[in-house]
């Protein structure tokens, strides 16, 4: 068994609970600053809300949304080199309420990238395979490419527009060049934006005249698979509460989960809002629902297996597609069995 080259996760990506004021306040319990943290209210139906800093504090996108980037000062504030601010609005800081926070690190507010026939602003971690990408379309009608620094073939590339109304499209590898697939919707997989060409180890393509490369900003975020890490891929449902098995070569901190054959919400799952198997708090990043609580499945030392036989996770003989983040990898660099983290 290969070895890893990322033994802490908790330096590039980790999920945070914390407990709201009402009033600013600082969360400064992370390991790294954070340059993507998406936010959600636990117990009420408050959007999500995502902030980078390539955008900058207090820029907000919602994921359950298709509108615009807007300045939201009564939201988060500031990236720290700990963690991050927070003001009052209830999606954020409300008094007394419980939230989720997801917090990835990249390289802070980035740097200009040629690599592509349109030039970005790129924030790149290339230990962790994560960039933040952010760009003007041309709307001219023809194939663009874009650098995204990572200097390796990303799998997944999430795309929202800034400046207009627009869902946020995935690429995903499971998916292939000729599909792609919307956050803001439980649709299933539609034709692609990406010329048909798979991303290069320097660059994506974005068809000029769509939803990913007409005459607007916008934001992608790029992900290469990681080993003992992070893993993208895709597994096939058996409808049996005994449900199917995906091996990751890591303990979970983090799972999103999207059936591709047919219609059905999104799913997310981490480590520390339930803590423990079996059960497994759910949120949604389609829709505003509060913690969903069931039994939904194990996150184990290797890998996520299914208790449920829900259309959204283990329908028999249907498609899905994942994203997944490492809690602790299943082998450290030295070859031994990895500690927890």
């Amino acid at each position: 068994m290969a070895y890893t080259t990322i033994p802490k996760s908790s330096l590039h990506f980790t999920p945070e609970l914390y407990v709201g004021t009402g009033s600013s306040r600082t969360i400064s319990t992370l390991n790294f600053q954070p340059d993507w943290v998406w936010i959600k209210n636990r117990g009420t139906t408050d959007r999500h809300s995502l902030f980078d800093a390539v955008r900058a504090a207090p820029n907000m996108l919602s994921s359950n949304n298709t509108d615009t980037q807007s300045a939201q000062p009564s939201e988060l504030t500031a990236f720290n080199t700990n963690g991050f601010t927070v003001n009052n609005a209830t999606s954020v800081n409300g008094s007394s309420a419980n939230y989720v926070s997801w917090n990835w690190k990249a390289n802070g507010v980035g740097s200009a990238n040629t690599d592509g026939s349109i030039t970005s602003t790129v924030s790149t971690n290339t230990t962790s395979g994560f960039s933040i990408v952010k760009y003007t379309g041309t709307g001219n009608g023809g194939v663009n490419t874009v650098g995204h620094g990572l200097g390796v073939i990303p799998k997944v590339i999430i795309i929202k527009a800034l400046t207009t109304t627009q869902g946020w499209y995935q690429y995903h590898e499971s998916l292939g060049n000729t599909k792609v697939i919307d956050f803001t919707t439980a649709a299933a997989v539609t034709n692609d934006y990406w010329s048909d060409t798979t991303p290069t180890a320097s660059v994506f393509n974005v068809i000029g005249n769509t939803v990913v490369g007409g005459n607007y900003d916008y934001i992608a975020y790029c992900f290469a698979e990681k080993q003992g890490y992070s893993k993208f891929g895709s597994y096939t449902g058996n409808g049996n509460a005994d449900g199917t098995f995906t091996y990751l070569g890591f303990k979970p901190a983090f799972i999103m989960i999207k059936k591709t054959s047919g219609s059905s919400d999104w799913a997310m799952f981490d480590n520390k809002r339930q803590g423990y198997n079996v059960a497994n708090n759910l949120l949604y990043p389609n829709n505003t629902t509060s913690d969903t609580t069931g039994t939904f499945l194990d996150l184990v030392s290797n890998g996520f297996k299914m208790r449920t036989t829900a259309t959204w996770s283990n329908a028999s003989g249907a498609s899905y597609i994942y994203m997944a983040f490492a809690e602790a990898p299943l082998v450290s660099t030295n070859g031994n069995a990895a500690t927890a983290r």
